[in-house]
């Protein structure tokens, strides 16, 4: 009679296997399940920052990189900052030419797709096509007036959606002021949402609410907010249109949904007034969605929640309020005379304005003490007003239409990294002043757009696979490490 395996013997587990053994597995994992294994306990922490971890890893982002004996994770992680914060003179760069010598008013940069528009053009082409010597560039001449507003969500949330394979793949949608909404996939129109009495002015940030009924919020000229199902099918969008409120006085210049309960939407128009409406509430009385109001002083310049709180950045200051109690909580900036643009990161307690000739960083924890707020850092350096402004947990990346140079900033101190002309060199060195139309930054890539009196030019740039650091000189000017005369994009390719 065969004995009975006994209760009490020890169970096998992972940190039984020797340390070689479980790096090599580690190798498979990402960067985010490397920290968390660190995090678990003592001995695996030990795994997750052995050498031969980070060696893989290393080699598997930068194979032509030579290494160092030890401390990798740290060479690493160093590199890893550095490429994200532009700290290079010789990205990979790529110039693309447009025909039509108009202001780009939006682009977006999405894995390898480039989207801009021009006026009431929508063009689209892929940063693979043109680095490789082929224009590719697709127009989508649906809209009649000029776009208002592009954002991009994903293909799942919409009727379009048919499997699994296409889980990452995103549709854009684009607002105009010839009264309509407009969703695009695989270069053409798939849906067109009408029902504004006038130009449509902005779009929801994200889709609003849970699970499959999803909807999208446009705000109009007309003054109203229309909330739209993407999931509704048929190409005209009929019965697309799920609900209208009302409320607004002035038409609506921006809007954002809540990080703490999506159903929520803030809005503000021309005149500063702020409403908070719940998209989940029938409308049936015209403003009963309508939870909160409030308003600020001066002109809106943009809105941005986070979490619970509202950022509203208007005139001459940011100012955070509550949208439990539509309460203002605290005044996190003040800039004179006036502000061009604004930023935040959601996982630091940082912001970010642009004004003339400069840009300023802010600490939110600093300024809860007192009356008066002060700024960190001043980015400075700039011609004329700093009204393209990007911000992420590495950098922040600033220019304007009146300056040829895009500066970029550490997030954390407001210390320069690095500065590059956004413009053909001899347009920069003439007196004309082109500047930069439209900007939008993706972790290692930026793409920059200028245009003059013949023709827009798109100028695209990737700073992973970067070896040249770029060096402090200090003869040379600060904001200024790159000299238009002697760089050329072409040294790129060579």
């Amino acid at each position: 009679m065969e004995a009975e395996p006994s209760s009490t013997a020890a169970a096998t587990r992972i940190t039984d296997l020797n340390e070689d053994s479980l790096a090599h597995c580690a190798t498979y994992l990402s960067l985010q399940d490397l920290s968390n294994l660190a995090m678990t306990c003592k001995s695996l922490k030990r795994v997750a920052y052995s050498d031969p971890i980070w060696q893989h890893c290393f080699r598997e982002h930068w194979p032509r990189e030579l290494l160092q004996t030890s401390g990798l994770r740290e060479a690493y992680l160093k590199r890893r900052v550095a490429v994200q914060q532009f700290k290079f003179v010789d990205p990979l760069v790529a110039d693309l030419y447009i025909t039509d010598a108009k202001p780009f008013d939006h682009i977006i940069l999405d894995k390898n797709d480039i989207t801009f528009s021009q006026g009431s053009l929508v063009q689209m082409t892929n940063i693979d096509s043109f680095l490789n010597g082929r224009d590719g560039v697709t127009a989508l001449s649906d809209h009649n007036a000029r776009i208002t507003c592009m954002r991009l969500f994903p293909l799942s949330e919409t009727s379009l959606f048919r499997s699994e394979t296409q889980r990452k793949e995103n549709v854009l949608v684009t607002s105009s002021c010839d009264h309509s909404i407009r969703l695009w996939w695989k270069g053409s129109c798939q849906r067109c949402f009408r029902g504004h009495n006038g130009p449509v002015l902005t779009l929801s940030d994200k889709l609003l609410g849970d699970g499959s009924a999803k909807v999208l919020a446009s705000g109009g000229e007309d003054g109203t907010v229309r909330l739209w199902s993407l999931s509704s099918s048929g190409k005209r969008g009929q019965h697309a249109l799920k609900a209208t409120l009302y409320g607004h006085e002035k038409p609506i210049k921006l809007m954002s949904v809540a990080g703490h309960r999506t159903s929520l939407l803030a809005t503000i128009s021309k005149d500063s007034k702020v409403r908070v409406w719940d998209t989940t509430t029938s409308s049936a009385v015209r403003s009963s969605c309508c939870v909160g109001m409030t308003s600020v002083p001066g002109a809106p310049v943009d809105v941005k929640c986070c979490e619970s709180l509202l950022y509203v950045a208007a005139g001459s200051s940011v100012v955070a309020i509550d949208l439990r109690t539509m309460q203002k909580v605290i005044t996190v900036a003040i800039y004179q005379p006036k502000l061009c643009s604004f930023a935040i990161v959601p996982s630091k307690p940082l912001i970010c304005t642009g004004g003339i000739d400069k840009a300023k960083l802010w600490d939110i924890r600093i300024n809860q003490e007192t009356l008066k707020p002060e700024p960190v850092a001043e980015l400075d350096g700039h011609t004329g007003p700093v009204t393209l402004l990007h911000m992420d947990p590495y950098k922040i990346v600033t220019g304007g239409p009146e300056d040829s140079y895009i500066n970029v900033w550490e997030t954390d101190t407001g210390a320069q990294t690095n500065s590059f002309i956004c413009c053909p060199s001899d347009a920069a060195s003439s007196s004309s002043g082109m500047g930069c139309s439209a900007m939008a930054v993706n972790g290692t890539r930026i793409v920059t757009t200028s245009y003059g009196e013949e023709h827009g030019l798109l100028c695209f740039r990737d700073f992973f696979n970067a070896t040249c650091a770029v060096s402090k000189r200090e003869d040379v000017l600060a904001s200024k490490f790159w000299d238009p005369q002697s760089y050329s994009d072409g040294d790129a390719y060579s």
